[in-house]
């Protein structure tokens, strides 16, 4: 999918790139064409004024360019005069044939291409001057001109080429990414899938076997209820993390009392740690104020809280902490003791179906929950990140300050 929208992209930019190519070259091409045509024909106007004052190419004026010869006709259409110091005009019958095609346009300026010669006609009462100049230098000017331009054109076509392809690479890299992690998750929630509905289609398949002891029964309806349970827990945590991923991010928050959250989350979470012989410890700073959904806020402090509970050491302690950090941030902290996570795994812990501990998945975790957390901090415009030391492990979350204050 990536390489054709790489390909779409590049041919979309060459040939915008190409139009304006030719658009430049053609207007470089025609500008200087209609300037040289221009100066030509200025040219002949000057000396068609004063026809015989310039008669040697010494005796020119600077606008004088070309090769010229002047013809001067009388009413009866014959030539009583010839001056120009370029040609040899004794040929009657090369005169004769110039002035029938002169006169074969109405035209006062022109081009006879049978001689390569532009003409300027000025009628005077008694008689027409009629003044031609070799253009054969223009022509070449522009031949030059347009071979310059295309081969300018060509050498820029192939440089915006290359770039096209950098650029495709970089343009496309993000969606490149994206698509793979889309795979990638796709593919991690088959498989975390995979596992229950085995299981339940097992179970199943023996509840309906009728030679299979139905004193069992209750045992394989229990385990399909299990899976089934953690089947669905998967599911919403994947609705939710998809959720999390698709809301805009200029959503407009309101002030919430970040303290009060904290504590009325913890109130939960107190008889789970008693059950579990876990020891849990707050210290909360009140009024702290920031802009935020109060549910989400709230979400991410039951995600740390859950994974405290499930991956504290017996009877160990846990600490919930939030404090002013500098004047314009707060910071949460929650740490727990148990097992020290590795630093490869603390540089993975919050990607999607990551679990530090393949053995965790039986405690229930799908690795979601961290990937969760860390998609509304950033939402949330704070950070996340974890430390583990002497067999403490410490999730640090940090929110800006709400500019409001609290009264």
């Amino acid at each position: 999918m990536t390489k054709k929208l790489r390909y779409k992209f590049i041919w979309i930019t060459m040939s915008i790139i190409t139009i304006m190519l030719c658009i430049i070259m053609s207007m470089i091409y025609f500008f200087t064409k209609i300037n040289i045509e221009n100066n030509s024909v200025h040219m002949l106007q000057n000396i068609a004024i004063n026809p015989f004052l310039q008669r040697a190419p010494s005796e020119l004026s600077d606008d004088v360019r070309l090769p010229y010869f002047i013809l001067q006709i009388n009413t009866q259409g014959e030539v009583i005069a010839t001056g120009g110091g370029y040609y040899e005009l004794s040929d009657e019958n090369f005169l004769k044939n110039l002035v029938d095609a002169t006169f074969s346009d109405s035209s006062r300026t022109g081009i006879i291409k049978a001689y390569n010669l532009r003409y300027y006609r000025l009628p005077t009462p008694l008689s027409q001057v009629l003044v031609y100049a070799d253009i054969s230098s223009e022509q070449a000017t522009l031949n030059h001109l347009l071979r310059n331009c295309i081969f300018i054109g060509l050498i820029c076509f192939v440089i915006f080429l290359v770039i096209s392809f950098l650029l495709a690479s970089w343009v496309v890299r993000p969606v490149d990414k994206a698509w793979e992690q889309q795979r990638r998750f796709i593919a991690d929630a088959s498989h975390e899938l995979k596992t229950p509905l085995t299981v339940i289609m097992t179970n199943a398949e023996l509840l309906l076997n009728p030679d299979y002891d139905k004193r069992n029964h209750i045992t394989l309806s229990s385990s399909i209820l299990v899976m089934s349970k953690q089947m669905r827990s998967l599911l919403e945590q994947m609705l939710e993390l998809a959720r999390t991923d698709s809301i805009q991010s200029n959503t407009i928050f309101s002030s919430v009392n970040l303290s009060q959250i904290i504590s009325d989350a913890i109130l939960p979470f107190e008889p789970v740690f008693f059950e579990k012989g876990l020891t849990l410890q707050t210290d909360i700073t009140e009024h702290i104020m920031i802009n935020g959904d109060a549910s989400q806020l709230r979400q991410v402090l039951d995600i740390l809280l859950d994974n405290a509970t499930k991956y504290s050491c017996e009877k160990g302690n846990t600490w919930v902490a939030l404090h002013k950090r500098g004047k314009g941030h707060c910071l949460l902290t929650v740490a727990n003791e148990g097992k020290e996570i590795s630093t490869k795994d603390l540089q993975h812990l919050f990607k999607r179906f990551y679990r530090a501990d393949q053995a965790r998945s039986r405690t229930g975790s799908f690795g979601l929950g961290l990937s969760i957390a860390k998609s509304i901090v950033l939402r949330h415009k704070g950070k996340i990140w974890v430390e583990s030391n002497h067999n403490i492990n410490t999730f640090f979350v940090e929110y800006p300050l709400s500019e409001r204050k609290f009264s």
